[in-house]
């Protein structure tokens, strides 16, 4: 429109809201508020594992300046190793727990006293892995299952076993599943078994499509001849069925361990639990009694796949894993600035890791006076394919050792992966499937409800590459609903939810640059909010390179374009969003606003909400209604009505400030090209091919005032969010 006469571009504007209705109306009804929170412990930004040059980059001003820029406060320490199937040296300085060791092996606890800075920690590949692949990263090695290596084994994590859980180990069977990628004809398996081995186990094969994502579509058969009760270890070649039978995903399932040492011998009863195998073989025997094996073997991800309940977090220092990305070090991520001085909610490493590291980490913080709001437990165990009495028994076990260290100490989890439904698992005895349901009555059962101080998930709504415009109107229905699910679960509703993380999906790809991510941002945090959330951390607070997304378009989970050192090169929508929501929409600092219900009459043919609205009331004083308008095409006049016991009828008065972002202020160009500025003299833009696209224009928010008179309207361009704060009439 900048060309056009400033004639006609008035008269375009006049004609795009006369179209809209006068009678279109957002209601927010304050005779009760939703909820209330307190932005510099609500709204929040995440830090995660990132390159090494980013660290050394990203923590330096003024880029630390420009991110805060964004109005984000509380930070959270996100714990990524977890996902790479890795232990945590959060502390590069501390023992092993094989001290006959020159060169150290065996479980390491990373130093409590405080001495040289740490800059950057990082994971150990676990090499008594059973996972080819899981959920949580593609970058888990390979398993030993299926190396082809009988001198690799698998073995379950020793801290879900009776001596540690006080617990039969019957109540936390350990499992590896194959899968074998298609339908093949088995009848017989050969398990070589490492040391302690199973001595009751059964051997089954899954009736439906995928027990790993579909548990609850189908059940495990046990073969007719695959149940092991007095089993001997070494080499075991089971006949399961007297004819070949028709396998995709095998599981052996064990319930008694021989509790017999492996190699590194008796003086760490860790290597004497649990169970290990040391390669597996699958197909079929013929009647001279041969073994005709239909596995792939092989040290990489060819192999044939495999899952495990659990791994061993024994390693050794060879197993250090890549050191070009890192978790940023303590000392640098408090004393940086980046935590503006607030209590950070910190993780520990639980799946693949020691009470004894955890307990020593949170010794280290608080030696060093860091300010810990809350410990999030572990990472993404349903990710881990992790069973709930599993991650349950490990979770008692840790928070029993961190109390030790800090009985003040609010613990919770379980962190779980970007979901918008009940996370299921395979049934247990009495047939129940959910796995937070599962989890509750665990803690329950052992009357240590009490530790669990908050329940954390991360939110993903949308799978990659499938964000078409329409989906913008489910985001409010699926974080009310899934806040509903947990509940119905067991989580009591006066303890606090948090989303530790969280963006439009899994993937990043180019539509995380377009206005559609601001947008989409706005109705996440709101309806959070209003659905009585606690706590949200946009995630990823640091300015991040671009990444190759669907269909190898590049895309960011940051704020920003940044260049090959670092540098910000251009704010993007959710840059500008996340202003409008922590500064226009809210008021920083440290007092309580509350929360109010608001819906708007504004909607399309099909009965979606084109407007969506979110109210607060200020400890200024003051009222503020964001209102975000999905309708990319459609700009939209509304009024704003105020109902309630007191105010009925009431609605802004006086001097009312408006906060405009939406497409006149920003519009994202793909890296097919990009429009340049305006040739000299020429009045012509010039497009020219790039590797990444381009923000044009790119902000800033518009700020304007009205006079709020009785029957006043809102302008809501297309594709917008808007802050209109001010007082209403009667205070």
């Amino acid at each position: 429109m900048k060309n056009l006469p400033a004639v006609l571009v008035c008269l375009v504007v006049f004609l795009a809201f006369a179209l809209c209705a006068d009678g279109q109306t957002i209601m927010v009804d304050v005779s009760h508020p939703t909820n209330h929170f307190v932005p510099n412990q609500t709204l929040g930004a995440g830090v995660d594992r990132i390159a090494v040059e980013a660290i050394d980059k990203d923590f330096l001003q003024p880029t630390l300046e420009k991110t805060m820029a964004s109005g984000w406060q509380p930070v959270t320490y996100r714990q990524n190793t977890e996902l790479g199937v890795e232990a945590w040296h959060w502390n590069p300085q501390g023992t092993w727990s094989d001290v006959h060791d020159a060169s150290g092996k065996g479980y390491f606890t990373g130093s409590a006293t405080p001495t040289e800075t740490i800059r950057y920690s990082y994971g150990y590949a676990l090499p008594r892995r059973g996972f080819t692949r899981n959920d949580g990263t593609d970058n888990v090695g390979f398993s030993r299952l299926t190396d082809g290596d009988v001198n690799t084994f698998w073995k379950s994590n020793p801290y879900l076993t009776q001596r540690f859980t006080g617990e039969n180990d019957a109540l936390h069977p350990q499992w590896v599943v194959l899968d074998l990628a298609q339908v093949q004809q088995i009848d017989s398996i050969r398990i070589e078994w490492g040391e302690p081995y199973a001595r009751r186990y059964v051997v089954q094969y899954w009736t439906g499509d995928d027990p790993i994502r579909a548990v609850t579509r189908g059940v495990w058969q046990t073969f007719p001849q695959g149940t092991v009760t007095e089993g001997k270890g070494g080499s075991a070649t089971i006949r399961l069925n007297s004819s070949p039978t028709p396998v995709r995903f095998l599981r052996i399932w064990m319930t008694e361990s021989s509790d017999t040492c492996d190699a590194d011998g008796p003086g760490d009863p860790r290597n004497c639990v649990g169970y290990a195998i040391r390669e597996l073989y699958l197909g079929t025997s013929t009647e001279d009694g041969a073994f005709h094996d239909v596995l792939r073997h092989t040290p990489d991800q060819e192999q044939t796949a495999t899952y495990c309940s659990s791994v061993d977090p024994w390693h050794q220092p060879s197993d250090l894993g890549s050191t070009k990305q890192a978790q940023v070090g303590f000392d640098l991520f408090y004393t940086s600035g980046v935590t503006r001085g607030l209590p950070a909610m910190m993780p520990i490493a639980m799946l693949y890791d020691t009470p004894e590291n955890a307990a020593a980490e949170i010794a280290y913080l608080e030696k060093r006076e860091y300010p810990i709001s809350y410990v999030e437990m572990g990472e993404e165990a349903d990710g881990q394919y992790m069973l709930p009495e599993d991650y349950a028994a490990l979770y008692l076990q840790w928070a029993t050792a961190i109390h030790r260290v800090d009985p003040k100490l609010k613990l919770g989890g379980p962190s779980f992966q970007g979901v918008n439904k009940d996370i299921e698992v395979w049934p247990d005895a009495n047939g129940k499937v959910s796995w937070t349901a599962r989890f509750v009555d665990y803690l329950k059962q052992h009357g240590r409800m009490n530790d669990l101080a908050f329940f954390s998930f991360e939110h993903y709504p949308y799978d990659p590459c499938r964000t078409p415009w329409g989906v913008l109107y489910d985001e409010p229905e699926l974080v009310s609903h899934i806040m509903q699910v947990w509940h119905e679960d067991g989580i009591p509703t006066d303890m606090p939810i948090f989303i530790t993380e969280g963006n439009l999906s899994s993937g990043a790809s180019e539509t995380y640059q377009d206005i559609f991510a601001g947008i989409w941002l706005a109705d996440y945090i709101g309806s959070f909010l209003n659905s009585g959330g606690n706590g949200v951390y946009f995630f990823h607070y640091l300015p991040l390179q671009m990444e190759p997304g669907c269909n190898s378009s590049p895309g960011t989970f940051g704020m920003f374009t940044i260049d090959s050192a670092y540098q910000i090169q251009q704010p993007l929508a959710q840059f500008f969003v996340a202003q409008l929501i922590n500064l226009d929409w809210v008021q920083p600092g440290a007092a309580e606003h509350q929360v109010f219900a608001a819906k708007s009459d504004v909607q399309d043919g099909a009965g979606h909400e084109l407007v969506t609205a979110y109210a607060v009331k200020r400890p200024d004083g003051k009222w503020a209604v964001m209102a975000v308008n999905r309708d990319q095409q459609n700009a939209h006049r509304v009024h704003i009505r105020i109902e309630g016991a007191a105010e009925k009828g009431s609605t802004f008065s006086g001097l009312v400030e408006v906060s405009t972002f939406g497409s006149a202020q920003y519009q994202w160009h793909p890296a097919q090209t990009r429009f340049m500025a305006h040739a000299e003299n020429s009045g012509e833009r010039t497009i020219v091919p790039t590797t990444k696209g381009w923000a044009d224009p790119d902000g800033p928010i518009t700020h304007t005032t009205q006079n709020a008179a009785k029957d006043a309207t809102y302008d809501l361009p297309a594709a917008s969010v808007v802050v209109i704060r001010g007082k209403i009439s009667g205070q």
